[in-house]
């Protein structure tokens, strides 16, 4: 399988099982290649051109994975139900909501949530 890494993004777990259920649901929409890279990380790649979408790792150092104060990841989509669909599917899986989906600063819609391990997402569609 071809992995293409431009511009990829990997956050942290301290439970690998559970961050890959949340995102195997909360990614199926995207229909993405799901690639088992080792016993630490796990990557969604798009269908399109096998770029990664996500990966999640347990930290390489062996200490507790935590999130950033700040750091964010955004998962392009396609329109505003993808954004809504998304987001609700998030919430159904326990994420926790940060800004409901709608238009941020009249220049993209979106929507935000934490994920199990408290990693930011913004679920967003950039061209309006």
């Amino acid at each position: 399988m071809s992995v293409n890494f431009k511009g990829y993004s990997t956050i942290g777990t301290n439970n690998k099982e559970a961050a890959e259920t949340f995102y195997d649901a909360l990614l199926a929409q995207l229909e993405p290649k799901k690639l088992l890279a080792n016993d630490r990380i796990t990557m969604w790649l798009s269908k399109e051109d096998g770029s990664v979408i996500l990966a999640i790792a347990i930290p390489y150092d062996g200490n507790t994975a935590h999130h950033g104060n700040g750091t964010m990841k955004a998962i392009a989509l396609g329109s505003p139900d993808d954004v809504i669909s998304m987001y609700d599917k998030a919430i159904e899986l326990g994420a926790k909501d940060d800004g409901a989906p709608g238009m941020r600063a009249g220049q993209f819609y979106g929507a935000y949530v934490y994920d199990l391990d408290g990693n930011k997402l913004c679920l967003s569609l950039i061209h309006i």
